[in-house]
């Protein structure tokens, strides 16, 4: 209640000239205590604002901080691609969408759709991203954790990185 009482008078900004959507995932690796499950998060955003966010445990455990990533990035990329869509019917045209990932094994994993003995477990509904990356509707970029305001969506922060990740979704700073 303390948060939202000192933040009633902030709201989402959209704006400038940079008319196009960026995602960002995230996850954390078993962080549920009871289940060990996993918890996935995204963020997009369109024209520096937030239009699009989610958290969620996994309904997969994960094996790996690196297949806890990938089905993050899986889920994400699903939403990418409505995303496009809506802004295409719009009629805003837009560059490729971006999608942003802390994790570079994630990211190789996703982009090397080779069959992988250690891989063979995970859920065919989770190469959903491969799929996307493929026909390229989508990239996936790596990003720096601390650059990705999708880490407010699975987990505590310390203050500073709340308020960092707080003015990135709001399009400020």
């Amino acid at each position: 209640m303390r948060y939202l009482k000192g933040t009633r008078d902030s709201g989402i900004c959209f704006g400038g000239e940079d008319a196009r959507v960026l995602g960002y995932t995230d996850s954390d690796y078993a962080g549920d205590m009871d289940k060990r499950s996993s918890t996935s998060g995204y963020v997009f955003l369109f024209s520096g604002g937030a239009v699009s966010w989610r958290s969620r445990l996994q309904d997969f455990t994960a094996m790996s901080t690196t297949e806890a990533e990938y089905i993050a990035a899986s889920e994400a990329s699903k939403e990418a691609v409505w995303l496009a869509r809506l802004v295409a019917d719009l009629g805003i045209s837009t560059e490729i969408l971006t999608l942003h990932c802390d994790s570079q094994s994630a990211i190789m994993l996703a982009k090397n759709p080779v069959f992988h003995a250690k891989t063979k477990h995970i859920g065919v509904k989770y190469h959903y991203v491969r799929d996307v990356l493929e026909d390229k509707c989508m990239q996936l970029v790596k990003v720096h954790t601390d650059d990705s305001p999708a880490d407010l969506l699975t987990k505590g922060l310390p203050s500073e990185q709340l308020a960092h990740c707080r003015q990135a979704l709001m399009g400020v700073g």
